[in-house]
């Protein structure tokens, strides 16, 4: 007898999860609360620029192609992936340049410029990254943890790695320059992890970007999801834009559909979520005593912080300008607590410069250039800032500044248009609990087991996919949810 299954949000976990049911013959809808599907990968278009909200890194490649490969389909088809080389382009206040990719003779030569000695220290580090990648990727990066049982199964490959220890003190063991150091752990950042902090397992991001490199999509990371979209409507699916759920409908402990604002109600053998974790335990199952105990919970764990994302497009053509560069700060472990810890927001940021221009013109017109800058931020819980008025228009204007003296000279006077997003638009535009821009923050005790399950523990027919659950943020992680996810749900067809 044919299911039905409902996917509450439009973003890569919730797409990638409905593509692998309506590949095996689930009827599936997503219904999506924003106009555009994407989630977080939104994105706008402006004055002929195209601006991606993010996430614009596209890493391991294989586990999107495998969401074609489901129906005997080429990705090919419908997404056009093209290298970036370097990967990032890592710059210091003292003007230290650092080109990082997995060119070997490259990478190499780069370590040597900053710290001869830690060439050496770099191999070490690499044959610990390629450990940790085979355990806690691709062994355990796909699989549900749903009872203590399965975590203390997989505890003694993640002490073996000493996963208590943060990614920044494993980089630290192996080499000596800070500048490396910084190179060589930021990566946790890209997921919502204060490098200080984070499990030092997460030092397996340098694997997967070393293996699989750094990736485009030809339009923009909204590319990619509009290439899914066609897909999983090409499939038979329907995805539902403009109408977000307000209730997930049960009875007793069963998931018997969703209500949306408009009135619409689809009922389903199965529901999965895609949406902010909180809110939707606290709102979307207001009605149901399962609702608030687990809110409760997740008011006392620890969110990733937020993001201030400042979009620009300006005249002329930037060849020297890299698509990634990360601008370091003159403070990395103070910066961070600022962020983490003491809910201050500096005036001494570090940002991800995105320049996707660089790689396909066509994101801007002919002469021109697409940019953004973003700045980790502490989430709203921790820093009470007026982001919508004039606060967040001069630390926008402090952003544009310090993009200008650093690597873009003449940019304000070049600027075409500019907007931007803050912690307070993650909070209204998706539901996120404190502004938070990756769910919870990828601790070592919040990971795994300790992390959201991707079947709820009493509803049995209600399933979590995205950022909140195992493995957590970035696309490969929400991809690798979806894997997890869509095996819990299909045994129910057995």
């Amino acid at each position: 007898m044919t299911r039905r299954a409902i996917v509450i949000g439009a973003g890569f976990g919730g797409l990638a999860l409905a593509i692998r049911l309506q590949s095996a013959g689930v009827v599936t809808i997503i219904v999506e609360a924003r106009d555009q599907p994407g989630g977080r990968a939104y994105h706008w278009k402006r004055h002929g620029f195209t601006f991606d909200a993010g996430p614009t890194v596209i890493t391991d490649p294989p586990c999107l192609q495998e969401l074609w490969a489901l129906s005997g389909q080429d990705m090919a088809t419908d997404v056009d992936l093209v290298p970036v080389m370097p990967f990032y382009r890592l710059n210091w206040p003292d003007g230290t340049n650092f080109d990082y990719s997995n060119d070997e003779a490259a990478l190499r030569a780069e370590i040597a410029k900053l710290h001869p000695d830690d060439v050496a220290g770099y191999d070490r580090f690499l044959e610990y990254s390629k450990g940790v990648y085979e355990q806690g990727y691709v062994k355990l990066g796909a699989v549900a943890f749903l009872d203590f049982a399965s975590m203390i199964k997989a505890a003694p490959a993640l002490m073996k790695y000493q996963a208590w220890r943060s990614v920044y003190s494993i980089v630290s063991s192996y080499v000596q320059d800070e500048r490396l150091r910084q190179a060589l752990s930021f990566h946790s950042l890209l997921v919502g992890g204060n490098p200080m902090t984070t499990s030092a397992i997460y030092a397996l991001i340098h694997t997967i970007e070393k293996q699989g490199g750094v990736w485009f999509a030809r339009g923009g990371t909204n590319a990619l999801v509009a290439g899914m979209v066609r897909l999983f409507e090409r499939l038979g699916g329907t995805l539902r834009l403009g109408d977000p759920v307000v209730k997930i409908e049960t009875l007793g402990d069963l998931a018997t559909g969703v209500t949306t604002a408009s009135g619409w109600h689809g009922d389903a053998d199965m529901v999965a979520c895609n949406g902010d974790l909180m809110h939707s335990y606290k709102a979307l199952l207001a009605d149901h005593p399962r609702g608030a105990k687990v809110a409760k919970s997740l008011a006392r764990k620890r969110w990733s912080p937020s993001l201030f994302v400042a979009h620009f497009g300006v005249k002329g053509d930037y060849p020297d300008i890299a698509h990634h560069s990360i601008l370091f700060g003159p403070r990395y472990k103070g910066l961070l607590d600022d962020i983490y810890k003491n809910g201050v927001v500096p005036d001494d940021f570090s940002l991800y410069l995105h320049h996707p221009s660089a790689t396909d013109p066509g994101m801007a017109p002919p002469g021109h250039a697409s940019f953004y800058a973003l700045a980790p931020v502490a989430h709203l819980g921790k820093a009470q800032a007026d982001w919508d008025g004039e606060f967040g228009e001069k630390f926008a204007d402090a952003i544009l500044e310090e993009v200008e003296r650093r690597v873009l000279p003449g940019l304000r006077a070049n600027l075409v248009t500019r907007f931007h997003y803050t912690p307070a638009d993650f909070g209204r535009d998706l539901s996120a609990h404190l502004g938070s821009a990756f769910s919870l923050e990828p601790l070592l005790w919040q990971s795994a087991w300790f992390r959201a399950h991707n079947r709820d523990d009493v509803i049995d027919n209600l399933y979590f996919v995205g950022a909140g659950t195992h493995p957590g943020a970035g696309i490969p992680g929400v991809v690798g949810s979806a894997k997890a996810t869509a095996a819990l749900m299909l045994g129910t067809l057995d």
